[in-house]
């Protein structure tokens, strides 16, 4: 009789199955290197941010001063002391004033600018590049500049003023620093020219994204400019405009370097902001302590005006 030989299967050579369970695998040993890396921004952040908003706040509770003397507990006499006090109230709000006359320029100046540029072929270089380049120049250029500028008797304004367009009278020139009903506005003219390249180059930067394709088949179907600009940019711009406006409002809110150089606050107060009266009363007053107050209450406000500007954005894209 014959036999027959049975071919083991796929295993091993007893035929029996092959082992279902994984060889086990070695773990990677643990690198330490990119810790080393971050060590150094993470000690400064620690040290220049986390640990002087600590101190602040610690401050705020205490009568601290710089005329050296011992520091005591105070608890919440510091917080009272500015919700009461009228000066810090009018300092919020020229804070405010100034951030409502600067904002809306600064957003819709922008936007014009980039669209202008965006439509701009063989000077599209030169306009990018006189556009931005106020906004590399330090503060202290910019006001020399503009004070330069709005000087009552020989400043370029006031000439061009009478000079040129003949209204107004050379022997009562403008005083655009020393009155009360331009020195703000005069700020805000500085500001704008100074900071509008940046809000500028978002614009631009969005704009360059939205496909060409778009604005082909509107104009086969026979859209115009306004019709596309009010249709497919503005619309597909409303997370750069939502982005530009928190970023203005935050800048605007800490408005103290051109506002300092320039009016020192005057006149009569009428351009004192919240961070120049924090100045005055942290190292002028010497009073470290009421002085951290005043900077939580503003630092608290703008939190909330923040706050607010991303949940509106986020419930409108909802």
């Amino acid at each position: 009789m014959t036999t027959e030989t049975k071919t083991p299967r796929a295993g091993d050579a007893a035929g029996r199955p092959p082992s279902t369970t994984a060889p086990p695998t070695r773990e990677k040993p643990k690198s330490w290197t990119g810790l080393w890396f971050v060590l150094p921004f993470t000690a400064m952040y620690v040290l220049f941010l986390v640990w002087p908003t600590i101190l602040g706040l610690y401050y705020s509770f205490t009568d601290r001063s710089l005329t050296g003397r011992p520091t005591s507990w105070i608890g919440l006499d510091n917080w009272t002391e500015v919700f009461g006090d009228e000066r810090a109230w009018d300092a919020l709000w020229n804070t405010a004033v100034f951030t409502v006359y600067s904002a809306v320029p600064l957003v819709v100046i922008a936007l014009v600018l980039a669209l202008l540029v965006n439509r701009a072929r063989k000077m599209g270089w030169f306009l990018r590049m006189a556009f931005f380049a106020p906004f590399i120049l330090p503060v202290s250029v910019v006001t020399m500049i503009w004070i330069w500028m709005y000087q009552p008797d020989g400043g370029l304004i006031n000439d061009f003023l009478q000079n040129t367009l003949g209204v107004q009278d050379s022997a009562e020139p403008t005083l655009w620093l020393s009155d009360e009903g331009t020195a703000m506005w005069s700020v805000v003219i500085t500001t704008v020219w100074w900071t509008v390249g940046f809000n500028f180059l978002l614009y631009l930067a969005a704009l360059q994204t939205i496909p060409k394709d778009v604005y082909e088949s509107s104009s086969m179907d026979g859209a115009n400019w306004w019709q596309q600009l009010w249709g497919i940019t503005l619309p597909l711009l409303k997370r750069t405009t939502a982005l530009v406006i928190v970023l203005q409002l935050i800048a605007s809110l800490r408005i103290f370097d051109q506002m300092y150089l320039m009016t020192g606050g005057g006149p009569n107060r009428a351009t004192e902001v919240a961070i120049h009266y924090i100045y005055i009363s942290g190292f002028e007053g010497y009073r470290i302590g009421y002085a951290s107050a005043l900077s939580y209450v503003l630092f608290v406000l703008i939190m909330i005006v923040s706050i607010v500007q991303f949940r509106l954005f986020a419930r409108k894209e909802g």
